[in-house]
């Protein structure tokens, strides 16, 4: 959802991570409540009420190291917390498992964290006044810094306000 269109269905197998027009964020399992005007879908709902979740942690693709990106947001839903671990680059960085993932949410005060996706298309990149910079080192087909074409993003705008 993208300033208040739906471009996908819900999807009851995705969780979603959804932002009302006042920036408040929260975490649902299957739709965003009413008044949400921005949501990109996840996966796993990795903690909820600041408890762990174990639910799917047996797959074989939660239990070995891999890029992923999680989001998780505070008690009060005003803090969001992007998470980016990079992975599948021996002597660099092998990933995280979903325990693993779950355990850094936990330590940085997470209260609701949701898995967004991992491999080829985990990249973070930022705007400068020379353009873009990609902050992190995707891989994609096995070729470091090599970013994946992706259908969707989340990406935020943020403003300096003087005080």
């Amino acid at each position: 959802m993208s300033n208040g269109f739906v471009y996908s269905p819900v999807d009851p197998d995705w969780s979603v991570l959804c932002f009302e027009d006042n920036n408040q964020a929260q975490i649902a399992e299957e739709a965003c409540p009413l008044g949400t005007v921005q949501a990109v879908a996840g996966s796993d709902i990795l903690i909820e009420r600041g408890d762990r979740l174990d639910a799917d942690l047996d797959s074989y693709n939660n239990r070995i190291p891999y890029p992923r990106v999680a989001t998780a947001i505070n008690r009060e839903g005003n803090q969001l917390y992007l998470v980016v671990v990079d992975g599948k680059q021996p002597l660099y960085s092998e990933g995280v498992t979903i325990t693993e993932l779950t355990e850094i949410l936990l330590e940085m005060g997470a209260y609701s964290a949701l898995n967004l996706d991992g491999g080829g298309s985990t990249t973070l990149v930022a705007a400068t006044p020379s353009g873009t910079t990609v902050l992190n080192a995707p891989i994609h087909t096995k070729v470091p810094m090599r970013q994946r074409p992706v259908a969707n993003n989340l990406g935020f705008y943020a403003i300096n306000h003087p005080n």
